[in-house]
This record gives structure tokens, sequence and C-alpha cells, in this order.
């Protein structure tokens, strides 16, 4: 088994304060809204975990057919000797790259960064257990607030999987890429992961699953907060919905109240009451097209060396390295 070490840059009560300013901003907004960082608590991460098994959720194996076609690629043009994963879960696919990391022989560490300590945990002590010549160096961590602090020798290879990067709004996408650049040397690499457009029923099945997996993890958002605040949501009380906005090319998840009602949230000093079918926005998730994504990459300073998709079309991976 190889070293690991873990900084944690969000304690317990770094979180609560968190998710008190989210929580007082968010639920006094109309519509009201919630970051989808905080479904991610061990049961968030473990319902996750099952999401992308799920025969409707596409994603995470089109990713992977990516990634097991060209991790080589990857490793062979990076040449990295630093893997840095920014919201690193249980770094499932990532293994692929460890793989083809450690076989072409120039890998030296992993840097997985996370929110939640207990996932970051687990998984950084399994793959130092499968890697053992791959320090392993986790960061608890928010990816929009501590990439300052990632440590790794370069060049380093960032990756960004999974098409959370479409969690963010067009301006936060904006600021998030110039923050990897600023860190990032000439020369250095990101990795980015991208859900395409697609048709609209593939994408609504994606995020509203027969087993309602998904809908217990939009719930979870509401557990937290009555964990950490001491709020009284009844999660049963809404309703799951994945609603496709056309124009702006995204999925929204949203919880609809199933009643009026009121809740209350001592620990963010608020009440907030809801109308029947009035619903609070969990999450979006961007779909994209391959000129956007290229365009938003090369505003933050990125070029584009290589772009791959899965043989159905349905996400894209690229490879960008930091211009000189």
């Amino acid at each position: 088994m190889s070293e690991v070490s873990i900084d944690v840059h969000r304690d317990g009560a770094e979180v609560t304060e968190s998710l008190r300013r989210d929580v007082r901003e968010g639920l006094s907004a109309r519509p009201k809204w919630l970051p989808s960082k905080w479904f991610y608590d061990a049961m968030g991460s473990e319902l996750f975990d099952r999401i992308t098994t799920l025969p409707e959720y596409y994603p995470t194996r089109a990713e992977r057919e990516i990634l097991a076609r060209r991790a080589t690629e990857i490793t062979a043009t990076s040449g990295m000797r630093t893997l840095v994963e920014l919201g690193s879960g249980s770094s499932e696919k990532t293994r692929l790259l460890l793989a083809a990391g450690t076989a072409h022989g120039t890998l030296r560490e992993f840097v997985p960064l996370d929110v939640s300590s207990s996932a970051l945990s687990a998984s950084a002590r399994a793959v130092a257990a499968e890697y053992p010549r791959v320090a392993v160096h986790g960061v608890v961590g928010d990816f929009t607030a501590h990439l300052e602090t990632l440590p790794g020798s370069a060049p380093r290879l960032v990756a960004f999987l999974g098409g959370t990067i479409g969690n963010l709004v067009p301006a936060e996408r904006a600021k998030f890429l110039a923050s990897v650049r600023a860190v990032l040397g000439a020369g250095e690499w990101l990795l980015l992961g991208t859900d395409l457009v697609k048709d609209t029923d593939t994408l609504l099945r994606a995020y509203d699953d027969s087993r309602g997996v998904t809908a217990e993890f939009n719930r979870n958002v509401l557990r937290v907060v009555n964990t950490h605040l001491g709020a009284d949501f009844d999660p049963a009380a809404f309703d799951h919905v994945a609603h496709w906005d056309d124009r702006r090319e995204w999925i929204e998840m949203r919880l609809a109240a199933r009643r009026p009602m009121t809740v209350s949230i001592p620990g963010a000093d608020l009440t907030v009451r809801f109308e029947r079918g009035e619903y609070v926005r969990t999450e979006i998730s961007a779909k994209f097209r391959p000129e956007g994504v290229r365009a938003e990459l090369a505003d933050a300073g990125f070029a584009v060396r290589r772009w791959w998709t899965d043989r159905k079309g349905r996400f894209g991976v690229c490879l960008a390295q930091v211009r000189d």
C-alpha cells in the first residue's frame, strides 16, 4: 500500500457555515434554490454511486467507454506525473487513468479532491492499496474554493469528469475554468468530461429513473439541511421533478411541494413557506455542443488537443492544454 495523506480544508464548522449561507440565500430567493453540492454526505454519495449503475443513466458508461479506449493516449500525450481529480467520489473511472499512468511509468502521485471526507478517505485508501507505486494525497475541499491548495509536481493533469462542469451556470463555468488555469503552469493539462445535447426523452429518463433512486438522491439535500441546521423538512412531502430547459439546454432537478407547508430552519434563523406545487431548484445539468466547449476553454486560456466521444456520440471528453 502506498503512502496516503489527506489535507482538510473544510472542517465541520466551515461546512455548517457554508450551508447556512447557501440556505439563507437560496431559500429566500424566488424561485427557491439550493446548490447541488449539498447532496453529498455519506448517504448522498452512496445514492449517486447507485445512480451511475442504472440502465437509464448513460453518462457514466459513455464516459468510461471513452476513457477505456483513450487512457493510454491521454497518459502518453500529457506525460502526467501527477493526476488530480476534482469531485473524485469513488474514483472508479479514474482507475483507468491510474492504470495507464502506472503502466507508462510517469505517474507518481494521485490527488483526489472531494467535499465528502468519508467518501474521500475510503477511495484514497482503496486507490493506495491498488496502486502501491502511486502516492495518494487527498484534499477535502470544494473545487470552487480550494484549487490553490492542490499539491503535486508537474506536469499535472487535472481531471474533471462525469459532466460535473454542467452543474455550473455559464458565469460560474467561466470563473471555474479561469481558476483551474490560474493554478496550472504552462503546458499542463485539463481532462474535461461533458455531456452532450441529445433527444429530450433520453435526457429526462437519465434524471428520473424508474426505480426512484434519483428521486431519493434529490431529496437527500433536505436531509442534509435537517441534519446540519436542525430543520424540519419532510422529504416525503416533496416530489422529484426533472425538467428540460430547451432554451438554456440544461436539465433542472427540482423538489416540488405536495402541499402548503411551513418549514423551520433554526440553524439558519429562517422560516420558509411553501405553496402547493412551489419548487426548489436543486441542480442544473447543462448539456454541451463541441464548439461551445472549445470556445469556453479558449476563453479560459486552454487549447483543446484531443476530442473524443463514445460510439453513440452521447458524451464528450477533451484533453486541453494550458496555452503559453
